[in-house]
C-alpha cells in the first residue's frame, strides 16, 4: 500500500519543524497515491489537532502516551504502523523520534535514515537525500524494503497548505503493557525562558574568534535589535564562553534561518553541516580566507568589534 505515516510527539508541539514532517508527508502521500495518516502522541492542544485534520487524511491520538516511555512507545507505534502497511513513516528530529525511528524500521521489517532533507518517490522504493562527510556532500540513499521510517531535518521541509476537507481526529486503539525492561527515571529540560533556536528567522552566532565569553553580551545586543536569538560554534561552547544549547553544528542545532549571521567563526564542515539550510548567511572574519567565505552571500572581512557595534547602531536607527 501507499500509505504514509507522520508520527508527531506533544512535547515539540506543532511547531516550524512538525508543520515541515506534515508537509513533506501530505506532499509524498499526494505523490504516491496514498493517504495520509497522522499519529499524535500524547496531548496536543485542539488547535494543533485542528491543524494537522486539515492537512492528514485521518489523524489519530495516542493521549496516554504523553508521559514518554522508550519501550512503551515503540511498542505502541508498532501496533499502530503495521495494519496501514505503510511505504513510509515520518518522524521530526526530536530526540524522542531519533531514538525510536532505527527501532521502528527493525519492528516493521523495514530500513532507516537519520536526518533526511528530501524526499524522492519511486516506483518501488523511496529514496532519501542527506548530507553526509561533515556537510560537505550530500548522499542519496535508495531505501529497498519497505516501509521507509526516516527522521527528518527540522526546517528542511515547507509546510502544507489546509486542504479543503477535514479528517476526523479519533483515539488511538491500543493495548499497552507496562512490563518494560527500561525506563526513564530522570529529566531534564532547557530552560523555558527563549525561544527554540531550531524555530528562529534569524540568528546572530558567535565564534573561537571572539576570544571569550565578554563578546557575546554585543552579539545579544545586536541581536535584541533585530528580533534575534544568540547561537555560537562548538568551540565558543567548549569553551564555556555560552551555553551548550547554545550550539550549532553537527553535534549540535541543526537551523535553517531566514538569516544566519556568522561573527567570528572560521566555518568548518561541522559547524557548516547544522547551518547549511540558512537561507541568507552573512560573515564577519578578520580572516579573508575563511572558508566560510565561501558559503555566504555578504561578506565582511574585518574586526568584529569595529563592525558589530556599527552594525548595531545602523539597524537601530533603521528600526527607528
Amino acid at each position: 500500500m501507499n500509505n504514509v505515516i507522520i508520527c508527531l510527539f506533544a512535547s515539540a508541539g506543532f511547531d516550524r519543524a512538525t508543520q515541515g514532517v506534515a508537509g513533506a508527508g501530505r506532499r509524498l502521500a499526494d505523490a504516491l497515491g496514498g493517504q495520509l495518516h497522522a499519529i499524535m502522541l500524547g496531548a496536543f492542544t485542539a488547535t494543533d489537532e485542528a491543524a494537522l485534520a486539515a492537512i492528514a487524511d485521518h489523524v489519530s491520538v495516542a493521549t496516554e502516551l504523553a508521559d514518554y516511555q522508550p519501550e512503551t512507545c515503540l511498542a505502541a507505534l508498532t501496533q499502530l504502523c503495521q495494519p496501514l502497511a505503510p511505504r513510509a513513516v515520518l518522524l521530526s528530529n526530536d530526540t524522542y523520534s531519533q531514538e525510536l525511528a532505527p527501532r521502528l524500521a527493525f519492528r516493521l521489517g523495514g530500513s532507516a535514515v537519520a536526518d533526511g532533507v528530501e524526499l524522492i518517490s519511486h516506483s518501488e522504493h523511496l529514496q532519501v537525500k542527506r548530507a553526509v562527510y561533515g556537510g560537505k556532500a550530500v548522499a542519496t540513499i535508495a531505501l529497498k524494503r519497505n516501509p521507509a521510517v526516516v527522521w527528518l531535518r527540522a526546517r528542511a521541509f515547507e509546510p502544507a497548505a489546509p486542504r479543503d476537507v477535514t479528517a476526523n481526529v479519533e483515539p488511538a486503539a491500543l493495548t499497552l503493557t507496562t512490563n518494560s525492561a527500561t525506563r526513564i527515571v530522570e529529566r531534564k529540560s532547557e530552560s523555558a525562558g527563549e525561544a527554540r533556536l531550531e524555530d528562529a528567522q534569524i540568528i546572530v552566532s558567535g565564534g573561537r574568534g571572539l576570544g571569550g565569553p565578554e563578546p557575546f553580551e554585543d552579539l545579544k545586543a545586536l541581536a535584541a535589535t533585530i528580533n534575534a536569538q544568540v547561537a555560537a560554534s562548538r568551540a565558543a561552547c567548549d569553551a564555556g564562553w555560552c551555553p551548550p544549547t547554545w550550539q550549532v553544528g553537527q553535534t549540535g542545532k541543526k537551523v535553517a534561518p531566514g538569516l544566519y549571521l556568522a561573527v567570528a567563526i572560521s566555518g568548518a564542515s561541522q559547524h557548516l553541516a547544522g547551518m547549511s539550510d540558512s537561507k541568507v548567511v552573512a560573515a564577519i572574519n578578520t580572516d579573508a580566507d575563511a572558508p566560510i567565505f565561501k558559503h555566504c552571500r555578504f561578506g565582511i572581512v574585518e574586526d568584529y568589534k569595529k563592525v558589530v557595534p556599527l552594525l548595531r547602531e545602523k539597524l537601530a536607527a533603521a528600526r527607528q
